[in-house]
């Protein structure tokens, strides 16, 4: 249905429409509003300057998706809007007594504490790991460790420096490596 003038009539404005907060409460020369994804920006023009009052100068819009959570194995969805940024021919400044602002400044400077004091990591002092308390037990007494000497740096160097050598268990008797694990094993054989 259409008027006399050819424009698409308004008569009862289903567009929901919501105010995202302003970065300042004077001097507005622009809002940003959600609404649904199927609102034109001539809808939008006509409801804000016919219920709301307001000199719309002009109108841009961005299809947004919802947010996608996946939970367990299911895929939660917050529905698709369409943000609109309205440029006000009339710059416009909202009283702060009319809307709670200064509760909502204040919950928003609440937060930003909270989370600067969040990510302040602070240390108790001396509280150690239950687990260091265990590799300090185990720790070889006098600098030895199992008949060698142990400076500390995991080096299988001696008291005098030289580097140590164990006798392989899977070397034979001259020296050379022995195939299988068990050739060296001594031969108890009666004769």
């Amino acid at each position: 249905m259409g008027s006399r003038l050819g424009r698409r009539v308004v008569n009862f404005a289903n567009l929901p429409i919501k105010l995202l907060m302003p970065t300042t409460f004077t001097n507005i020369q622009e809002i940003s509003l959600k609404t649904i994804p199927s609102a034109t920006k001539i809808e939008i023009k006509r409801v804000l300057e016919s219920l709301y009052g307001f000199e719309v100068d002009k109108v841009r819009t961005l299809n947004m998706d919802g947010k996608k959570k996946k939970r367990g194995g299911i895929l939660i969805a917050k529905p698709d809007y369409k943000k609109a940024y309205v440029t006000l021919k009339n710059p416009l400044s909202i009283d702060p007594n009319i809307y709670p602002i200064r509760v909502i400044e204040e919950d928003k400077k609440n937060n930003l504490n909270k989370q600067a004091m969040a990510s302040l990591v602070e240390e108790a002092p001396n509280k150690s790991h239950w687990l260091d308390e265990k590799k300090e037990r185990y720790k070889p007494q006098n600098g030895y460790n199992r008949g060698r000497f142990d400076d500390g740096s995991g080096s299988n160097r001696d008291s005098r420096g030289r580097v140590e050598r164990r006798p392989d268990s899977n070397r034979s008797g001259d020296g050379s490596v022995a195939k299988f694990p068990w050739t060296n094993m001594r031969r108890n054989v009666t004769r």
